[in-house]
């Protein structure tokens, strides 16, 4: 009879005083050697959830650059990833070169909690819009129109430029920019959001937040308002009148009467004299000044928006109106592409 092999020399089993050394030494030391097998090819499985256990949820954010990264966008922080659709660009090359269609890309419904949502991505900048809908009683002075809430979150996960805490100067001036916009426009009639005069109305809380920034963050922020509020649909809502009670169906839902579409285009100026369309947070820097121009379908002129810096002459403000125009109808088209490829639920 074959001798019987001492303990731990059986094959696939560690020898008795390597087995006791490594339950006496640290998880930093455990976790080390672990990293150490998984480069060499013998990596070890993760422990799936104990039964019953529950998952913690994500918080917007989270959940949107996951929504993100599964359509094959590069999450922010991930420098070395690959764009799809080719090598990085900068943002104004889309645009001098004919179109925006390989730089703008827009996904509808990429929230799943909110009532319509959309994300852009505009060259390297990424941009996700969530629009929450609730019922309020509408303002004395204006009984018969309801509310739209804008609110531009750069958050740190976007950029080092950013820190956590309360908004900075820019996402301030952004939210403006995103209300002034609202307004000028008439996007959405505001006596649409009206349920009941002097009773009932909706509010419509716009949360933009950035994912991954890269400059021009007002133009990315008004593509992703517009295409979250073509997403929307809101449910039919009645009042009782013997209770004097809301009565929502939920099953009956109505998308936005959307009256304007406003399209941003921004502009980096350069020397006074040159002007680079669609500038990255680089050109941004350097420029001697910015300016975002808002047209609609119409060519009509819905905003100007520049924060200080050089002076322009009215030749070259006529100029980037032009050129404005033109991208609306790009962006426009996109738009419509982007919602006839969606198949209704």
């Amino acid at each position: 009879m074959a001798p019987r092999p001492a303990e731990g020399s059986g094959p696939g089993r560690r020898p008795i005083a390597q087995r006791q050394r490594r339950g006496s030494e640290s998880p930093a030391a455990r976790h080390r050697e672990g990293r150490c097998r998984a480069a060499s090819g013998g990596g070890s499985r993760r422990r799936p959830p104990a039964a019953g256990s529950r998952l913690r949820r994500r918080p917007i954010a989270t959940a949107a650059a996951a929504a993100a990264a599964r359509q094959g966008f590069r999450p922010a922080g991930s420098r070395g990833a690959a764009h799809p659709g080719g090598p990085r660009r900068r943002h104004g090359d889309g645009f001098q070169n004919g179109g925006t269609i390989g730089i703008l890309q827009k996904i509808f419904g990429s929230i799943t909690t909110a009532d319509g949502s959309a994300l852009v991505k505009l060259g390297n900048t990424t941009v996700v819009c969530g629009v929450k809908a609730e019922l309020a009683a509408p303002a004395v002075d204006s009984a018969n129109k309801g509310y739209i809430v804008p609110n531009v979150e750069l958050p740190s996960l976007c950029s080092t430029k950013f820190r956590s805490g309360p908004p900075g100067e820019e996402a301030q001036a952004a939210s403006q920019f995103i209300a002034d916009v609202i307004e000028n426009s008439q996007i959405i009639a505001k006596e649409d959001l009206c349920i009941a005069n002097g009773k009932l109305a909706w509010v419509l809380y716009c949360d933009i937040i950035c994912l991954d920034y890269d400059g021009n963050i007002l133009d990315a922020s008004a593509f992703a308002l517009l295409a979250a509020l073509k997403n929307v649909q809101l449910p039919s809502v009645t009042i009782n009148e013997e209770t004097g009670l809301s009565e929502v169906n939920l099953k009956q839902k109505n998308p936005l009467v959307i009256r304007k579409h406003p399209v941003a285009t921004s502009f980096a100026i350069f020397d006074d004299t040159l002007l680079i369309v669609d500038p990255t947070a680089e050109e941004e820097d350097l420029a001697s000044g910015t300016v975002t121009v808002v047209t609609d379908e119409e060519g009509r002129l819905c905003s100007v928006h520049k924060p200080g810096g050089s002076p322009l002459t009215g030749d070259k403000l006529q100029d980037c109106i032009t050129r404005a125009i033109t991208r609306h109808k790009e962006v426009k088209k996109l738009i419509d592409k982007v919602i006839k490829s969606i198949k209704p639920k």
